[in-house]
């Protein structure tokens, strides 16, 4: 039942809302704190950091709750940090309310793909996933870019103000219109921790690792890169964002789509925007229109990388479904979290300029370890033949 999956992805919209908000406010942020624009992005490596060192655990922890609790819960944590951060707060103050929805945030994504996919057909297991994560593209057509422009013409404060609008409306729909859903068979840690053992779950777990550092070296820095690299001011860079989301949201719906048909090969096609966005952002210069291209291509190839992420780790693990989605999220957003520092460290010592190259050695990285998977799997085909 798709009702489910809809409800999910509000709750997403939610979730990104909050935790990429920030990208498009952090040079704002750093001129109001008087700190440099990687300092800043710690606001969104920490976050990052707390969930993947946390998530798993986290999500073991609350597998035997009922699952319509555990995303109120999360939801609420989400609502009262973003009201705290509105009120433009001392930057320590501001750090800590940004950690604390991130111990919950792996346990909302793990809990509303796992409610998504129970009410529906095993075959279609994989287009309800893309309607949940599409709630990052439709965050970043609607809810990021309309907070990163309303920041541009009044104050950074007021993107938190959106992320708090946001949260209140998705916990509202939460608790009005989702069944209570309670857990009839918790699964032993026993039998969920075995998937670790599995070579090819550890790898894919690589892959998704160097996936997401590969974009978010520069994507952390979206506003501070077109700023200074291309030339443009705060509200083009929201309509930018705006842009990007739009292309976002029919790319996940494709995406999904086409994971249904071959996961590997998707994740492939996607994961290709790695080698191929860093040199068109080269090439493109200055040039406002060809900017606005790249720009789009972007935007469709990064936007489902999350939903890819976690379906070809779940694909090597595909009967430990919440715990594997929790590990995809720790993992990727452990990628968040070297993405933006190493992205930060190259932006004070080299220039912004030169983070694209950065998510091109990520990406590179991230192909490695999709061919290593896949020589894996032959081998063990191969010894299965042979046994039988």
């Amino acid at each position: 039942m798709k009702k489910y999956a809809y409800i999910g992805c509000l709750g997403f919209i939610a979730v990104i809302t909050t935790e990429f908000g920030v990208i498009g406010i952090l040079p704002q942020i750093a001129e109001h704190y008087h700190i440099s624009i990687d300092r800043a992005g710690m606001l969104l490596s920490a976050f990052a950091l707390v969930i993947a060192l946390t998530g798993p655990f986290m999500t073991l922890f609350v597998s035997g709750f009922d699952r319509k609790k555990i995303m109120i819960t999360a939801i609420s944590i989400f609502l009262l940090t973003g009201i705290i951060s509105s009120f433009s707060p001392p930057f320590w103050l501001l750090m800590l309310v940004r950690i604390l929805p991130a111990f919950l945030q792996p346990v909302y994504i793990a809990t509303a793909l796992s409610v998504a996919v129970s009410k529906g057909d095993k075959k279609n297991e994989n287009e309800l996933m893309s309607i949940v994560f599409s709630g990052v593209a439709i965050a970043m057509v609607s809810t990021v870019p309309f907070a990163t422009w309303l920041a541009s013409k009044l104050s950074w404060e007021y993107s938190f103000v959106i992320q708090s609008i946001v949260s209140l409306i998705a916990l509202f729909i939460v608790y009005f219109f989702l069944q209570n859903i309670p857990v009839r068979e918790k699964k032993s840690y026993g039998s969920q921790l075995k998937i670790l053992k599995q070579p090819t779950f550890i790898i894919s777990t690589a892959m998704n690792f160097f996936m997401i550092s590969a974009w978010f070296s520069t994507y952390s820095y979206f506003a501070e890169y077109l700023n200074k690299a291309k030339g443009m001011d705060n509200t083009m860079v929201s309509y930018m964002l705006l842009l990007f989301g739009i292309v976002g949201i029919i790319a996940n719906r494709v995406s999904g789509k086409m994971l249904n048909k071959n996961i590997t090969n998707t994740t492939a096609l996607f994961l290709s925007g790695t080698i191929l966005i860093p040199i068109f952002l080269h090439f493109s210069g200055t040039n406002t229109i060809a900017v606005m291209f790249v720009i789009a291509l972007w935007g469709f190839l990064y936007s489902p990388s999350f939903l890819n992420a976690s379906t070809y780790m779940i694909s090597s693990a595909p009967n430990s479904l919440e715990f594997a989605n929790s590990l995809a999220t720790s993992f990727g957003n452990m990628g968040i979290t070297l993405g933006t520092t190493i992205g930060g460290w190259i932006i004070a010592t080299k220039g912004v300029q030169y983070t694209p190259w950065l998510t091109l050695v990520f990406g590179i990285l991230a192909f490695s370890m999709i061919i290593i998977r896949r020589y894996l799997e032959k081998r063990s085909t191969s010894l299965q033949n042979k046994i039988v």
